[in-house]
């Protein structure tokens, strides 16, 4: 599954560029970090891609296909996102976590039972959590992780993760780094994620980029 993106812009309420002539070919399987400045764009760029929002100006493609000329819902079958501020709602940890299976775009998968659920949860440190707890009292950091876990569960080509381990603390960030890792070696899933800290990899040397008002570096 190819992305480009060719020529994109983005204004601020019409006014200010938030950034301009940013351009990046990205196949199936790349590992793509893109830093910057808190400010500088990094988030919308992600919502460019899930079509959250559009472009001043230039193309996304997938597979040479303009993204307008896809149906929203097979973009959200084909992209899974992850915001910087998890969404959890008022209800279980484990309703949260089956909530993409109540939409039409996941009706093909399989839905996890609670073994998987338990399972997922263990592997990213949230032993101590029940899948009957409250998912609004969890931390902040457990809902990241939370967000995370739901998202993978649909198995979507392309990952977009924003600031994916900025709640976290030193082990848990670590654990969430290997994941993803091992999720984008393994099952081939194109990682897209944006931060403005240190990323590390152990296996994979990520195609790494500075996002600025004038472009990729």
């Amino acid at each position: 599954m190819k992305l480009q993106l060719q020529d994109l812009s983005l204004q601020y309420n019409n006014k200010a560029t938030l950034f301009q002539n940013v351009n990046l070919t990205i196949e199936s399987g790349d590992f793509v970090i893109i830093t910057g400045p808190s400010g500088g764009g990094k988030s919308s760029l992600l919502r460019l891609i899930n079509r959250l929002q559009e472009p001043t100006s230039g193309t996304i493609s997938i597979d040479g296909k303009v993204l307008t000329g896809y149906d929203v819902t097979q973009i959200r079958q084909r992209i899974g996102y992850v915001q910087q501020t998890p969404i959890v709602f008022d209800d279980t940890v484990r309703n949260n976590l089956l909530l993409p299976f109540t939409f039409k775009t996941a009706s093909d998968i399989t839905k996890p039972n609670d073994t998987h659920l338990q399972e997922k949860l263990n592997a990213y440190l949230l032993h101590d959590i029940s899948l009957d707890d409250r998912a609004l009292e969890l931390s902040v950091g457990q809902k990241q992780r939370l967000a995370l876990i739901r998202t993978l569960l649909v198995n979507p080509n392309i990952l977009l993760c924003d600031e994916p381990t900025s709640a976290l603390d030193p082990e848990s960030r670590t654990i969430v780094e290997r994941e993803l890792e091992h999720i984008n070696q393994t099952s081939q899933v194109t990682i897209i994620l944006v931060t403005h800290i240190d990323f590390s990899t152990q296996q994979i040397t990520p195609k790494t980029y500075t996002l600025t008002p004038n472009g990729l570096t």
